[in-house]
């Protein structure tokens, strides 16, 4: 099943690829900043580039998995719809063609006519990308493809990926803000019982070059299956390049010990999260931007908790992350549910699951964390954690 694994690097790899030349290319980068405002929209646009950036992205990762392992594209799940419908009441089905003139064609359709952008575009879709990581090939782990799920969030924090921020400072390599908040999402999840098997994460702005102000990107993933668990993060006080991909089995995750916790919120958290946080953590809570670079500032260590109370994320925004922390023996739970949990009744923690919807809800609600969520990378230090943080939450519980 490593195949599956390895042709997720090379898609997300690819779309990376389609994120960095939107910005680059100039004209993909006009398109992708321009404003419209209301009344000057052209009727005939189907889409604001924005969206389609997204949408394309997507679409390329389903089709590229669909042609390698035929039948696992319908079981591929994302945020956008591939459907747009111009001012006029024109349909147009964005989809990956066979060939690059045919995706040119489609995207003029899409863009009105804007062939120079259409050509860029079309070129980075078909452009093939070779991207592996030689650790999976010595991965004997046998998973029924009929049994998968893919959630993908094509384009996570897009206002940080269109607004293109490249000299934000980080804060213990934490960034606030910026292109480096952008992300590439593919999480697998068992259809039958929701649980989490395989994610990937692409950050596709990590360093960027001053002289040719290209950027390059870093990448993630994880496997959990039946007591198998690999990953691609170095063991704990490698001094290995954070820029060199390394493999290795998980080990025994330290409990964090007697030092302050350390956690990242969203910068819409509640008030009352946020003071119960200082209290637990000090001056180690950070704010950062996108749920996919939060979980993934957990994944590499630099705090040990993401939580977020709110209902705004998606199954989409956390699968992959929770994946890559179950590998690593860590995970993701529903915050409301934690808060709501008796210890001493021997429940077990309430892992966020992937294969069912939210009952009653529509549309995208119906995929939403609706109890938020808190990300780990070890259950003891957790539980510690959640046993501080219900000391300082326990009084505004009893007034809401």
């Amino acid at each position: 099943m490593s195949d599956i694994l390895q042709e997720l690097l090379r898609v997300s790899e690819k779309a990376a690829n389609i994120a960095r030349e939107c910005r680059q290319q100039e004209a993909l980068f006009q398109l992708l900043i321009e404003e419209k405002k209301e009344g000057e929209k052209n009727k005939k646009f189907a889409v604001d580039f924005k969206t389609l950036a997204d949408v394309l992205v997507q679409e390329v990762i389903k089709g590229n998995m669909e042609n390698k392992f035929p039948g696992l594209g319908e079981r591929i799940f994302g945020e956008e719809s591939n459907e747009f419908t111009n001012d006029l009441g024109e349909k147009i089905i964005m989809r990956l063609c066979p060939t690059e003139e045919e995706t040119v064609a489609l995207l003029s359709k899409v863009l009105n006519g804007n062939k120079l952008a259409s050509e860029a575009l079309a070129k980075v879709v078909h452009q093939d990308v070779s991207f592996s990581d030689p650790a999976l090939e010595s991965v004997e782990v046998s998973i029924p493809q009929d049994i998968l799920g893919i959630w993908v969030d094509p384009i996570d924090s897009t206002y940080q990926y269109i607004k293109g921020s490249a000299d934000t400072k980080p804060t213990q390599g934490i960034f606030p803000s910026g292109l480096q908040c952008v992300t590439i999402l593919i999480g697998v999840y068992d259809t039958r019982t929701g649980v989490p098997l395989m994610g990937v994460i692409n950050q596709p702005f990590v360093s960027q070059d001053l002289n040719t102000l290209r950027w390059k990107g870093q990448c993630y993933w994880g496997l959990s299956y039946l007591g198998t668990n690999i990953h691609s993060l170095p063991p704990p006080g490698s001094t290995s390049s954070s820029s060199e991909t390394q493999s290795h089995v998980t080990q025994k995750p330290s409990s964090g010990g007697s030092r302050p916790f350390s956690a990242v919120v969203s910068t819409s958290e509640k008030e009352a999260v946020k003071g119960a946080l200082s209290r637990v953590c000090g001056e180690r809570v950070f704010r950062a931007a996108g749920a996919g670079y939060k979980s993934l500032c957990v994944v590499l260590g630099l705090v040990d908790i993401y939580i977020f109370s709110e209902d705004t994320t998606f199954k989409w925004d956390s699968c992959a992350a929770h994946a890559i922390l179950r590998a690593m023996g860590g995970g993701m739970v529903d915050f409301k549910e934690c808060l709501e949990r008796k210890p001493d009744a021997g429940l077990g923690l309430p892992h966020l699951v992937y294969h069912v919807g939210n009952e009653g809800a529509a549309g995208v609600d119906q995929w939403a964390n609706k109890g938020g969520l808190i990300a780990y990378r070890s259950e003891k230090q957790l539980e510690a954690f959640l046993s501080r943080l219900l000391q300082h939450l326990a009084p505004v519980a009893t007034q809401t």
